[in-house]
């Protein structure tokens, strides 16, 4: 399926540098209201897959759980939480192959909480996939002191037992920073 924003992130070269496979259990924190990224991936894991669309404000979440009723995908799950708030997510620790912040970083407050949460949520060896903005695009995403580089990610996600993998460009204003969960 194809979408409008795949011109300034394209999901599936992300998902093939990352390893996201059929069948996988998949987590896209903050998912944002049209559920970019959640229904690209649910495209990917297909139907033996299961995607949770997670965030704060409940009406994205009912834009996504439209989507979900009027398309029919019956193994995407929407969740209320604050990610923010390590413990709060409620799946269950140690369940997902991967988990995706995309263009999520620059406006959290908690960082490490976020990175925590995320390594709580992944397998072992499980994958954290962030996209975010590497510079402002005018009228979209953060300002330029708003930005989260991917090296100051790298050494908060040290102290969450995610260890780097991978830094790329996704796009001319993104990079995808590819983390892996500790053995």
């Amino acid at each position: 399926m194809s979408h409008s924003g795949t011109a300034l992130v394209n999901p599936y070269n992300i998902f093939d540098q990352a390893g996201l496979l059929e069948g996988m259990k998949v987590a896209d924190l903050g998912c944002g209201g049209t559920g970019h990224f959640v229904f690209s991936i649910k495209d990917r894991v297909g139907d033996n897959g299961v995607v949770y669309a997670v965030d704060i404000l409940k009406n994205i979440l009912e834009n996504i759980n439209s989507r979900i009723k009027s398309e029919g995908h019956e193994n995407i799950f929407p969740i209320w939480s604050d990610i923010e708030n390590p413990g709060s997510v409620p799946i269950p620790e140690g369940s997902l192959d991967m988990c995706f912040l995309v263009n999520v970083m620059y406006t959290l407050n908690k960082k490490r909480e976020v990175l925590q949460e995320i390594s709580r949520l992944l397998k072992e060896k499980g994958v954290a996939v962030i996209v975010d903005w590497v510079k402002p695009l005018e009228g979209l995403g953060p300002q330029a002191d708003q930005l989260v580089g991917a090296r100051e990610l790298n050494d908060l996600a040290l102290d969450c037992d995610l260890i780097f993998e991978k830094n790329f460009s996704a796009g001319r204003n993104h990079y995808c920073l590819i983390l892996r969960k500790e053995a």
